[in-house]
């Protein structure tokens, strides 16, 4: 049994975010045993482990976000040889600058974040990415040697994210989509929004679950069309508990995935994504070189594709929907084939499992 030592505080997402209740989850399936350390000063942590008298364990995992907790980290795993990862999830200086703008790229703060962010980034022994784009991203930008990148992706909560009944409805009733999320320009949300407002196809009902900076305004946008009669209907509704959120899906008869333009945009791939494709319903997403080719091919898998940043093409995808409403349930059950193929937790355990192998015997 390998004891797997997760390495960090947690910060505003806690464990309790997806990404590191699965990665935890498949490291238990695959037999690990897990301790957690969460010091008290990120940047002496590894004099503090030491004091504790921490027990040694075969692996160190640092959580994502958890730059801060990576150098001690680091310092503590090269004095007893222990194997380092760590999982990022998104680079601070991508978040910073190119998403958020709080600083120019050529300004000295921009520079200086690079820098910070680049060293830490080539400290472990493995980092982890969330796309193959990410980790082109990790390589370009911050120098890690592209053979000590590894690809896991976020993938979903399989206990709670499995596929849903489908409720019995009416021949002519309309076509429910549903987007879930925060409401943030990386999403395409806004571009959502514009989609929604223009649509005249069959009847749609869109349902937007979540909050958000952008949610204010995309209800602006869309109060003409709250509880109208004409070809879209459009309701907002506000986050509950995550275990109740399956069943709040159940009548969706597709998931509405990220639309926006940024290159990040562009290499991410959203936990509604994965957790549609877990449902086993369909999802109408941008196509963009985060999803893998083969996938792109054809909209034969579950997945329907629209355009990154362009409302007219979302339109065109929910109407390739309407044509096929006597398969829908079919294309649900490939987006579930989809998602057990691509992204479900036994892949995410091949990859896991090689990396505990491999790193634990190089050190």
């Amino acid at each position: 049994m390998k004891k797997v030592l997760i390495w960090g505080r947690y910060g505003n997402y806690g464990p309790d975010y997806p990404r590191n209740r699965v990665i935890e989850s498949v490291l238990r399936d695959l037999g690990c045993e897990l301790s957690r350390f969460l010091p008290k000063v990120s940047a002496l942590a590894d004099i503090e482990y030491s004091l504790r008298g921490g027990p040694r364990p075969d692996l160190i995992w640092v959580p994502c976000f958890r730059q801060r907790d990576l150098a001690a980290a680091a310092r503590y795993a090269r004095r007893h040889r222990i194997a380092l990862v760590f999982d990022p999830l998104i680079s601070a200086y991508d978040k910073q600058v190119n998403e958020k703008h709080k600083f120019a790229t050529d300004s000295a703060k921009a520079r200086k974040l690079l820098a910070w962010e680049t060293k830490l980034f080539k400290l472990p022994d493995c980092l982890i990415a969330d796309t193959e784009g990410h980790a082109d991203y990790f390589h370009t930008t911050h120098g890690v040697a592209r053979e000590h990148i590894r690809v896991i992706p976020v993938g979903a909560e399989e206990a709670l994210c499995t596929p849903q009944p489908w409720p019995h409805k009416a021949a002519d009733a309309a076509l429910e989509l549903a987007f879930f999320g925060t409401f943030i320009g990386l999403q395409g949300v806004d571009v959502l929004a514009q989609a929604i407002l223009h649509y005249d196809g069959p009847p749609t009902h869109w349902r937007l679950i979540g909050e958000g900076p952008l949610k204010a305004d995309c209800e602006r946008l869309l109060a003409p069309l709250a509880g109208a009669s004409g070809p879209s209907r459009v309701s907002f509704e506000g986050w509950g508990p995550l275990p109740e959120l399956p069943g709040r899906l159940a009548s969706a008869d597709a998931i509405l995935g990220i639309f926006g333009t940024s290159d990040k945009a562009l290499r991410v791939i959203p936990n509604k994504v994965y957790q549609g494709l877990a449902l086993g319903r369909a999802v109408i997403t941008a196509a963009t070189p985060a999803f893998l080719p083969a996938l792109r091919a054809d909209e034969e898998q579950g997945l329907l594709w629209a355009q990154p940043g362009e409302p007219a093409s979302i339109c065109a995808a929910v109407e390739r929907l309407h044509q096929r409403r006597d398969e829908i349930a079919a294309l649900g059950q490939a987006a579930r084939a989809s998602y057990e193929a691509h992204y479900s937790n036994r892949r995410i355990a091949q990859v896991l499992g090689e990396i505990l192998d491999n790193q634990a015997a190089a050190c």
